[in-house]
């Protein structure tokens, strides 16, 4: 009888190894011995006159379906593909074709230090889709991945079916209100990264912490020590600059894909919040209730939903209701 706890408890323990994400404890700029949770492919991608590799993973429907709809799931900056995990089994399970690319600097893709551009990164992936030969797509962005997808269907509006912006960045312009900083002061700025500070600032994407978030903690943490790091934070500092010198906000009017804006409520995000010392302009902006409404109005006929007590990613924060609504949009 005393055997039988010590049975079950080495069961469960089993189990959450089985389903937990292995994180090594360090790993170089593309990720090497991290795995996503399906195949990682490549696409060569042409930038600036050299090659660079694209990482992306193409997930096809769990069920027959005739003419599946492909959705192109796009991720934030301080992210990569593989947290998108629950939500490409969710859309696979309901018979999408799911492609989630990592964007050059990010993931396990190649960290070229070049002038990084919204539009570039859209080609990019628009290129990607080509060769694959997909000819229209329902785009899903979220934080930075949002401004790709606005840049993105604003480039390519007769590939993109629907647009879905959950949490995205970039529903203010920055420079009117965020100290400006060099690339030189960002790429200092990015080496001084630690584990501590990286998890106090994902602590505050969420309302509450749980340990499921540790995974997108620890991964970008393994970088410091390796020997990368200085690639992987000039790369970091060089998509800040991307995001602060190329607002999408005055284009939104222009999006003709029909569009769900989705909110998480208590959202504050400021991409360099840290930079700004003057508290009254910390209480103006970030305020994304009031961002929600104001993108959902300059898009013409974009549905808003609100998420009350969610932050910036609905997606891991509040799974459920997130899929639910991104599948009901989806199959209007």
């Amino acid at each position: 009888m005393k055997r039988l706890p010590l049975l079950l408890l080495s069961m469960l323990a089993f189990a959450w190894a089985v389903q937990a994400q292995q994180v090594p404890a360090s790993l170089n700029a593309t990720l090497d011995g991290y795995n996503y949770p399906h195949e990682v492919k490549y696409f060569e991608a042409e930038v600036e006159g050299q090659k660079y590799k694209m990482a992306y993973m193409d997930v096809a429907p769990a069920k027959k379906v005739q003419n599946p709809q492909t959705v192109l799931l796009l991720h934030g900056k301080n992210f990569m593909g593989a947290y998108w995990r629950q939500t490409i089994q969710f859309l696979s399970e309901n018979g999408f074709r799911v492609i989630v690319p990592d964007q050059l600097g990010f993931g396990k893709s190649d960290k070229p230090e070049i002038h990084y551009t919204f539009h570039q990164l859209a080609q990019n992936t628009q290129r990607l889709l080509q060769q694959l030969g997909i000819k229209q797509v329902a785009v899903v962005g979220h934080s930075m991945g949002g401004m790709v997808a606005t840049r993105f269907a604003l480039m390519y509006p007769g590939l993109t079916t629907k647009l879905v912006l959950e949490n995205p960045i970039g529903l203010e312009d920055y420079r009117v209100f965020v100290p400006y900083k060099n690339l030189q002061e960002l790429y200092q700025s990015e080496q001084k990264q630690t584990a501590e500070a990286i998890k106090n600032y994902h602590q505050t994407y969420y309302t509450s912490w749980k340990p499921a978030y540790e995974e997108w903690v620890q991964v970008p943490a393994a970088q410091i020590s390796h020997p990368d790091f200085p690639k992987v934070a000039k790369v970091s500092a060089l998509t800040y600059d991307m995001i602060y010198q190329q607002p999408v906000v005055y284009e939104f009017g222009q999006v003709k894909a029909p569009t769900l804006v989705l909110i998480g409520q208590e959202d504050r995000t400021i991409v360099g919040k840290g930079f700004i010392e003057d508290k009254q302009k910390l209480k103006e902006h970030g305020q994304y209730p009031q961002l929600g409404k104001q993108t959902a109005k300059a898009i013409p006929g974009a549905k808003l939903v609100e998420l009350e007590k969610v932050g910036h990613i609905p997606h891991l924060e509040a799974t459920e209701r997130f899929h639910r609504e991104l599948l009901q949009f989806l199959r209007q």
